[in-house]
């Protein structure tokens, strides 16, 4: 895969009722995304590396379940 087929998407936080309370996302998005279309707060320490092919329309990427844990 060459460098323009993929793309960093991230964790991120809905700053609705606050940042201390704000919930994480249960998906990650590209930063486009987060602040277009969720108006969230990214979470830079979440950064993850994902082909384009693994996005939605939306830009979101929802990991698929490996038995190493449970998806809420």
């Amino acid at each position: 895969m060459g460098s323009d087929q993929w793309v960093t998407v991230y964790s991120f936080r809905v700053l609705d009722s606050g940042y201390e309370s704000a919930p994480v996302s249960r998906f990650k998005a590209t930063l486009e995304a987060i602040r277009n279309v969720h108006g969230g707060d990214p979470i830079e320490s979440t950064a993850q590396q994902v082909a384009t092919t693994e996005l939605d329309a939306e830009g979101r990427y929802c990991r698929i379940a490996t038995g190493w844990g449970a998806l809420n």
